[in-house]
């Protein structure tokens, strides 16, 4: 009798272990960019409090043992031609595509590693609330390709800490990538947009009729 009841548990506890091992714990979703922006919650955004270091970059990236920060794993998985590594991690030649201006750069040194959403503005909209493990997590995502991305460093500081309303790429041909890439990851991290954000990217939307937002939730 007791044997038949292990019997049973043990196979509902496998059953369960399986379904759980079937289901991924966030699947990624595919929609239009238009659709997208309306998912985005909408809410006023405040500074309060921000300081750039409560979110600690570069750490040691995805692979500890490679002896490269974030910064330099995320180069070398952009890297259109890929760099010599030398000791500590050190990049040299290579080639790289800044989507934001659409020019091509041949130094390591000549690029920034820009958060999609920046620091500041995850903070505004809802950063200021995570620990200190979710901002670092925040700042270091690799789990997404377009959470951080290589772009010359003019681009990048031009940028700066603006959203879509008040910055887009130079380059014309790169808004329709951009703002699916920014809606992305304000889902991805179920960041909050202002309204003056909002219509902004509406009204880009509306201009990237085939542009669609892929993303999963950050666990």
């Amino acid at each position: 009798m007791v044997t038949s009841v292990l019997r049973g548990l043990v196979a509902a506890l496998l059953a369960v272990l399986s379904l759980t091992a079937a289901t991924p714990a966030h699947a990624a979703e595919t929609l239009p960019v238009a659709e997208a922006v309306t998912r985005l919650p909408v809410s006023a955004e405040s500074r309060d409090g921000y300081d750039r270091d409560a979110f600690r970059h570069w750490n040691s990236g995805d692979d500890p043992s490679d002896g490269c920060n974030t910064r330099n794993e995320v180069l070398l998985a952009e890297a259109v031609e890929p760099p010599t590594v030398g000791p500590r991690c050190r990049l040299s030649g290579g080639r790289w595509w800044s989507y934001y201006d659409q020019v091509w750069v041949t130094s390591a040194s000549g690029l920034d590693l820009d958060h999609m959403v920046p620091l500041a503005e995850s903070w505004d909209s809802g950063a200021s609330a995570w620990t200190a493990q979710r901002r670092e997590a925040y700042a270091n995502d690799q789990g997404a390709q377009a959470s951080l991305v290589a772009v010359t460093a003019r681009s990048n500081r031009s940028k700066a800490d603006q959203d879509p309303a008040q910055w887009m790429p130079p380059a014309s041909e790169a808004h329709c990538r951009y703002i699916a890439e920014w809606v992305g990851t304000k889902l991805r991290w179920s960041l909050t947009a202002d309204e003056t954000e909002v219509a902004a990217l509406r009204d880009a939307a509306d201009g990237c009729p085939g542009q669609e937002v892929t993303y999963e939730l950050a666990s």
